[in-house]
């Protein structure tokens, strides 16, 4: 195994920092290698501080003219430096004696840091610096200087060591684990010349290719981790095609009876799913299948249809959502489009009572219960099915690996598991998608139902408050339905509550003759449907609520949305929380009001929200201001956070990977594990499925 050694026997390495550099992921020689600089700062060349500017950061030299402590409400060691070009204050409000004494005037110093405008000019505030023998005795770096992700007590210095080190001692026994033949043949860098370039950069590299994250040996690096990840998740898939599951048969009674008494015809990309869905379960290994398709598509429909033929043959479905309210909502579809079929639906929530708990638990464990929605509740450890053969979960990205496994662990009868849906409202882009869900068959509902009109969007200042107070008002008076959302503030669910509850008592004051109720994730259970049913119903005209409502809620009476503090939501939550109006053919209308100053990021937003309407493109574009692990939920999917690669600007290297995924496990099988290890930690990909 090459540069398989303990991190421990490197220079410097004791217990301590062993433990750091563990906790980060890094146990043997070569996860330093394969640890990369998020940045790099440029201290090849000497800037002139006159020529400096500000919001850079520079590397100068100059003669102290002046060094002085300036006490205050905040005392701070003041020095003025000067190169004949220009003056420069360095203001260090953290310092020692060893310090003051050492910085006389007339000596020498060389500093680097970021420029900043201050009260006497410019200034560096708390810069890395050294004394130098004088002008000339400037020492520049040979190679750009990378800056590493890291962790409280492990400083640059020591990242620069460690890769120093291994890279000296350790470069001849870093192996290339791709044929030659690919290598050359797609013209990529070697192993070797791609870590050296990524933690040594020469002065003559293309710094604007290495900030983009497209130099070649960027692109060498991530085609090789995006492949890691594909072998993986391949490997994934064969473990559970080896495993048995109960066949299911196209049903014959159950969904074609209901199929004829919907009030509305299926989408043809609806058919097609559902096609493929009945193909799957009628194997006799188990089926995982992604079904991804934009906010308001009809993937419900879906997975009834899926439901009745698993329980046509006698088995259990258990759909798992991630809210409470959307659990309550496909309670309430699946049973009203399954009255007169004699089964039984029954609803678990960890918040149902100690009696109606037991009472769940019972009908499960005879099978009296075909079907059970809920939350969370599903696989706690008191819930026992006698036939469960199908799992479907709902916006798959809210929950982690584990928590599916343990639904899924909850079916495991007679050497057989169930098999396994997954739908999300997120759509992925495709070069995301044959990467890190290589172990699903993917459905995707690509069309709208007929007749829903596309919601119109405004975005506009807070300033605009009144204005909008006002068009929700007279669209309530005209009988319409709103929403006024209110984002979550700094994480904190106690901010969020009240922020909701104070915005409800504001336009309760403020818009008299309008019917306000509010809704938030402190809400109860029994209220939060009582809420939901009455706002239905049109007792309520205006819904203040917190960002609970993204997820599922249909109400296709309303027509109207406010988000207040658009700036603060991603993309694509924008577009999740825009799906719950426009769910008719009435016009409909979703204000996203912002607070000035607005961030470059936050702009693009807004300005990608108001033109964008395509869940897919919306996906596309918050994958490009993003990255993946934010859309995903990185960790929660069980997808790895990737270290070096970016499915948006190495899509290009991304379209190679499945192809030569095939010719590896074809041609190279014994490269496959040592791709995977080097990538990969254990617990990233040794799971069942």
């Amino acid at each position: 195994m090459f540069l398989s050694p303990a991190v421990t026997t490197l220079k410097g390495v004791g217990p301590h920092l062993n433990k750091k550099l563990s906790k980060m992921g890094i146990r043997k020689v070569e996860d330093i290698l394969f640890h990369f600089p998020i940045r790099y700062q440029d201290r090849t060349m000497l800037c002139p501080i006159g020529e400096a500017k500000f919001g850079r950061h520079v590397l100068v030299h100059g003669e102290i003219l002046v060094s002085s402590l300036k006490l205050g409400r905040r005392s701070s060691l003041i020095t003025i430096i000067s190169d004949g070009t220009g003056r420069l204050t360095l203001r260090q409000f953290h310092y020692n004696r060893s310090q003051r004494r050492s910085l006389q005037r007339g000596m020498w110093l060389q500093c680097f840091g970021e420029l900043r405008s201050g009260p006497s000019g410019p200034e560096l505030v708390h810069p890395e610096y050294q004394i130098i023998s004088g002008r000339g005795g400037v020492q520049l770096d040979a190679t750009l200087t990378p800056i590493y992700p890291t962790t409280k007590g492990l400083g640059q210095k020591m990242w620069r060591k460690l890769t120093d080190e291994v890279l000296s001692k350790y470069d001849t026994q870093t192996r290339e684990l791709l044929p030659e033949s690919l290598v050359k043949v797609n013209n990529f860098l070697t192993i070797k010349e791609s870590l050296q370039i990524i933690h040594r950069p020469p002065t003559e590299t293309d710094i604007a290719a290495l900030s983009n994250r497209t130099h070649p040996a960027q692109l060498r690096l991530a085609f090789e981790e995006l492949l890691a990840h594909h072998l993986a998740m391949t490997r994934r898939r064969q473990l559970r095609d080896s495993q048995k599951a109960p066949e299911i048969p196209i049903g014959k009674n159950f969904w074609p009876k209901l199929e004829k008494r919907l009030d509305f015809t299926l989408t043809q990309a609806q058919s097609k799913t559902i096609q493929e869905i009945f193909s799957g379960l009628s194997q006799n290994s188990p089926s995982l299948r992604l079904v991804q398709g934009d906010v308001g598509c009809g993937k419900t429909i879906v997975a009834v249809a899926a439901a009745l033929a698993a329980v046509e043959v006698g088995l259990q479905v258990a759909i798992m959502a991630p809210t409470e309210i959307l659990a309550a909502q496909h309670f309430q579809t699946f049973s009203s489009w399954l009255k007169g079929f004699n089964l039984k639906t029954v609803w678990l929530t960890s918040k149902l009572g100690g009696k109606e708990k037991k009472e769940v638990y019972d009908f499960l464990v005879n099978g009296k219960a075909q079907i059970v929605i809920g939350t969370h509740a599903l696989f706690q450890e008191d819930v026992q099915y006698k036939s469960l053969g199908l799992i479907i979960v709902d916006e798959q990205h809210r929950f982690g690996v584990e928590q599916r496994a343990s639904l899924r662990d909850k079916g495991q009868s007679s050497n057989q598991v169930p098999h396994q849906i997954i739908m999300t409202a997120t759509p992925i882009p495709r070069s995301l998608a044959m990467v890190v869900y290589a172990d699903m068959d993917i459905s995707i509902i690509d069309e709208m139902p007929p007749g829903r009109q596309t919601a119109e969007t405004a975005v506009m200042p807070n300033a605009r408050r009144v204005e909008v107070q006002k068009r929700v008002r007279e669209a309530c008076k005209s009988g319409q339905k709103a929403y006024w959302v209110c984002p979550l503030i700094n994480e904190s669910e106690a901010l969020e509550v009240e922020a909701v509850v104070q915005r409800s008592k504001t336009l309760q004051k403020e818009l008299p003759d309008v019917r306000v109720s509010s809704l938030h994730g402190k809400t109860g259970v029994g209220e939060k449907e009582e809420i939901m049913t009455t706002f239905r119903a049109g007792t309520i005209d205006l819904l203040v609520a917190s960002t609970v409502i993204e997820v599922g809620v249909h109400v296709p009476e309303a027509t109207l949305m406010v988000v207040e503090n658009a700036e603060r939501l991603g993309l694509l939550q924008l577009h999740q929380l825009r799906g719950r109006i426009g769910r008719s053919d009435q016009r409909s209308v979703c204000i996203f009001l912002y607070q000035n100053p607005l961030t470059t990021v936050a702009r693009n937003r807004l300005v990608a929200i108001r033109e964008l309407k395509d869940g897919f493109m919306v996906a596309k574009k918050d994958l490009e201001l993003r990255g993946p692990g934010e859309i995903l939920g990185t960790r929660q999917s069980g997808i790895p956070e990737f270290r070096i690669a970016d499915l948006f600007r190495h899509s290009e290297v991304a379209k190679l990977v499945p192809d030569i995924a095939d010719y590896l496990q074809t041609n190279n099988p014994q490269l496959v594990d040592e791709i995977i290890d080097r990538w990969l930690l254990p617990g990233e990909y040794s799971f069942t499925v």
